[in-house]
């Protein structure tokens, strides 16, 4: 499914601790932004919904929504701090070009 690297559990263990969340997880979610690149989510939550596949990968838990699930298999969320950019991100994986709404994909 989606494997989690030591620094992006890490850095979400420290962002939960410091919001008196600890236990809590990050939900994973597709979203449609209207063309061929999906877009991707994350949030914090305390608990799956119904249909999320749950991952706990270096002490972290992430629930991947139905949506998101097929298109994130083989993927791998760090956490990237390098002056220019900061934030969690999404890499490897056999990503697609088509996000929900994009009619020449299917």
């Amino acid at each position: 499914m989606v494997k989690i690297t030591l620094q992006a559990a890490d850095k979400a263990k420290e962002f939960l601790s410091k919001e008196g969340k600890d236990g809590w997880g990050l939900r994973l979610s597709l979203y449609d932004g209207g063309g061929c690149s999906p877009s991707y989510g994350l949030d914090i939550v305390e608990n799956p919904q119904e249909e999320d596949a749950v991952v706990e990968d270096n002490g972290l838990k992430v629930f991947i929504d139905k949506e998101a699930s097929a298109a994130v298999t083989g993927m791998e969320i760090d956490y990237v701090d390098d002056g220019s950019v900061q934030g969690f991100v999404l890499k490897g994986g056999e990503q697609s070009s088509c996000g929900p709404s994009c009619s020449s994909c299917g």
